[in-house]
């Protein structure tokens, strides 16, 4: 039976293209629309007007202003109304539209809004103002918010980086758990067995086994800036993932002026988000030098650059640090983003310049990021590599 208060949406091109641009619109297009909401178009109206007109007598900011309890069920309302995607744009919208992060200091009201990585940003921009009350509630949160994270892009940048070690030398007596299937395979085609559709491992072949020493050192360096929110975020899932693998030696430095190593927090994700402090200046120079000193062998280290360059210290002596590495043997890779979010806005001059070195520039998204990182564990081009990819890099300065 149809419910009478929640009709469902018209089927005739007409009535649907009016009903959308009535909801587009808001309440001052009916007349214009000849397009009466009701039920749950209704609803849906007022929540997408209590935001986007929200002066108004329904408006977030209406009447006596914003308060806990009304933020508290829109929150609500937009959860049970729209996808999860659609919800996370308009928290955010929220957010900045209508400066409600005071709000987000309140457990109760942090306990409504759905987790997603811009939120972890803002609580980590909170960080030092966070009312002992609330500090448990963020946490809890941020842990939800990894967690996911951990569950999406463990397993893919586990099995690129580990996929990268160890492949040049083989093994004929392999374990089950190290033969190659697909050499395997190739090597004993003549044995297939057409009657019982089967093919015969005459001969197995299999990956080296992994020596005990670490066969990669990968520094992880990450601009603090506030523009870099999300990247941190997932450079830092990254960084515990790669910490977790023995072959690997990984640090994670971030930096504004001031530099912060928080290799030693990286078996815990949360705690180094909640060691992070976002905003600050930039002080790149200071940062290379710091990574500089980490790195005990350079030929099989990879030192990854997250930021937009916006260089607050000497480009000139960062330049010369950049080659210093370059020359010694250290992979330099410099992310301009590492995140969902677009074209990222950077300085293109020093992009450019450090790509003239050597240095690619470029920017990543999540998903993209294991197969980079296992690109430049083989030694391969990664500029060539991004170019594969689709990705923009900077171009040197002819």
């Amino acid at each position: 039976m149809t419910d009478p208060t929640n009709p469902t949406p018209p089927t005739d091109p007409d009535q649907t293209r009016l009903r959308r641009w009535r909801l587009i619109l808001g309440e001052p297009a009916e007349a214009g629309c000849g397009y009466a909401l009701s039920g749950l178009d209704a609803q849906i109206d007022a929540a997408l007007g209590a935001l986007y007109d929200p002066d108004g007598p329904g408006g977030l900011r209406g009447g006596s202003g914003a308060s806990s309890p009304r933020v508290a069920r829109w929150l609500g309302d937009i959860r049970r109304y729209f996808p999860g995607p659609l919800v996370q744009v308009m928290q955010r919208d929220a957010f900045e539209r209508l400066d409600l992060k005071s709000m987000l200091l309140q457990p109760e009201l942090l306990e409504a809004v759905q987790p997603d990585v811009h939120l972890v940003a803002t609580l980590m921009a909170l960080r030092g103002i966070l009312p002992a009350q609330t500090r448990d509630t963020a946490r809890t949160v941020v842990a939800r918010v990894v967690a996911a994270l951990m569950a999406r892009l463990d397993e893919p940048m586990r099995a690129a980086v580990s996929g990268a070690l160890n492949r040049a030398e083989r093994n004929r007596r392999p374990r089950h758990a190290e033969i190659d299937w697909n050499r395997t395979i190739r090597a004993n085609l003549r044995h297939w067995q057409a009657d019982y559709q089967t093919l015969v491992p005459e001969q197995l072949i299999g990956y080296g086994r992994k020596a005990r020493r670490t066969q990669r050192e990968v520094v992880l360096c990450i601009d603090q800036s506030g523009s870099m929110a999300n990247s941190v975020v997932y450079s830092s899932i990254f960084g515990a993932v790669m910490a977790s693998l023995p072959a690997v030696r990984t640090h994670l430095v971030v930096f504004d002026t001031a530099v912060v190593d928080l290799t030693a927090d990286l078996s815990d994700p949360v705690e180094v988000l909640f060691g992070i402090q976002l905003g600050g200046g930039t002080d790149i120079n200071r940062a290379v030098g710091y990574c500089q000193g980490l790195i005990r062998e350079p030929r099989n280290s990879i030192l990854v650059l997250i930021s937009d360059l916006y260089e607050g210290g000497v480009e000139r002596q960062l330049l010369q640090r950049a080659a210093e590495l370059i020359q010694s043997g250290v992979q330099v890779i410099v992310l301009l983003a590492l995140s969902d979010e677009g074209a990222p806005s950077y300085d293109h001059q020093l992009a450019a310049k450090l790509a003239a070195l050597g240095a690619p520039a470029f920017a990543c998204t999540p998903d993209q990021f294991p197969e980079l990182m296992a690109a430049a564990i083989r030694r391969e081009d990664v500029a060539l590599w991004a170019a594969k990819q689709g990705l923009v890099t900077a171009r040197a300065e002819g």
